[in-house]
């Protein structure tokens, strides 16, 4: 190529300079100060694990002996890693003598409920993986498309030996029809496919938008993966099942201020109206160098759109490792009884456990999520 695309687009993410959390100080900022602009690369740096799974790994991963699918979903894991790459066009194979001419296909798909190790595993995949990989959600490669252009992720995404893909969802039919073409071209063209989700590939789309409509896009995308079903109890809420931590509104601060330096307090309705500012392909941005984050006034949402974001937000948080410190309604309900019986229902029930544990974190910042 005589461009790349990487300089095509970097003149819409140029940097901004974002408002530091007072670090040095005790003194708490605000969230709403922060208007992260990311470039390409700023992008790319992030396609990685999280920080809490840097040392995740096959070896690590200890199956529930109460749930058999746990240990399954290892061994499936361990073959896929294991099978050797294909020449252009032909099957994955296993390694060994008799399963070496079992063809499987180019992807693994790990099905399960919230905190039964899915990202453990899909991290240990990654790091496993040898040449040019990628780690990231769902929605930072649906970003990554709209940043570069269709054709500027397929150049790039090109010769990539590994592609993670955490989160998967489809949450409109333009992302269905868009990630199952992308897949299908890496996939041609050698690259291998690991994803999560809740919902299994087959009913990606139900209950969302007219699936009928897209139902050629959706089994073509499910039928690049073997799926594995991971079964389990979350690990995240073994040892405190019930609400989310909920501080009163004089102890907001000085809970905050237990976290460390790097902190931000606001009011939680603004911060729902800052992140309609905000793309959440930037919300990495957004949390960025933060050990905590204070929400007063918290109240349960009943717009849809505001959810989805404040979702997309959690995910970030927990990626980071932050620790949230709310007052007012318990954070587990602050999603209304029709978004948890619709279609983003364990959507929202993910991010349910997530601050729940991030809620934990600021009484015990050692604890593990």
């Amino acid at each position: 190529m005589s461009h790349s695309p990487l300089n095509v687009v970097a003149e819409c993410y140029e940097v901004s300079q974002m408002n530091p959390a007072n670090p040095g100080t005790s003194s708490p900022a605000s969230l709403c100060d922060r208007h992260p602009v990311l470039s390409i690369e700023d992008m790319l740096r992030h396609f990685v694990p999280p920080a809490q799974f840097k040392d995740s790994g096959l070896g690590n991963y200890i199956p529930d002996p109460d749930f058999p699918s746990q240990a399954e979903a290892l061994e499936s894991a361990q073959a896929f890693v294991g099978a050797s790459a294909p020449s252009r066009g032909s099957g994955w194979k296993f390694g060994g003598s008799k399963a070496s001419h079992t063809p499987v296909k180019p992807g693994i798909y790990l099905d399960g409920g919230f905190g039964v190790g899915k990202t453990h595993l899909l991290a240990a995949m990654w790091h496993l993986m040898p040449g040019r990989s990628y780690y990231g959600t769902f929605i930072e490669y649906t970003a990554l498309v709209g940043a570069l252009g269709y054709r500027g992720a397929v150049d790039h995404l090109t010769g990539a030996s590994f592609l993670a893909i955490d989160e998967f969802e489809l949450d409109d039919p333009g992302d269905t029809m868009v990630m199952s073409r992308l897949l299908g071209e890496l996939v041609a063209s050698g690259t291998r496919l690991a994803a999560t989700s809740n919902t299994p590939p087959a009913a990606l789309g139900e209950g969302r938008f007219a699936a009928e409509d897209f139902l050629r896009e959706i089994t073509a995308l499910a039928d690049k993966f073997l799926t594995v079903r991971i079964d389990g109890e979350d690990y995240r809420r073994r040892d405190f099942e019930g609400h989310a931590v909920v501080v009163a509104p004089s102890k907001v601060l000085a809970t905050l201020q237990s976290v460390g330096d790097a902190t931000t307090l606001d009011d939680f309705g603004a911060v729902i109206a800052h992140l309609a500012t905000i793309h959440p392909s930037r919300y990495v941005g957004l949390v960025e160098g933060l050990r905590g984050v204070g929400w007063s006034g918290v109240y349960q949402l009943h717009n849809q759109a505001e959810a989805l974001r404040l979702v997309a937000l959690v995910d970030r948080l927990y990626d980071a490792r932050v620790a949230i410190v709310p007052s007012g309604v318990a954070l587990d309900e602050v999603f209304d009884d029709t978004m948890l019986s619709g279609g983003y229902r364990k959507k929202y029930l993910r991010a349910v456990s997530r601050m729940i544990a991030l809620t934990r974190l600021a009484g015990n910042p050692q604890e593990a999520l």
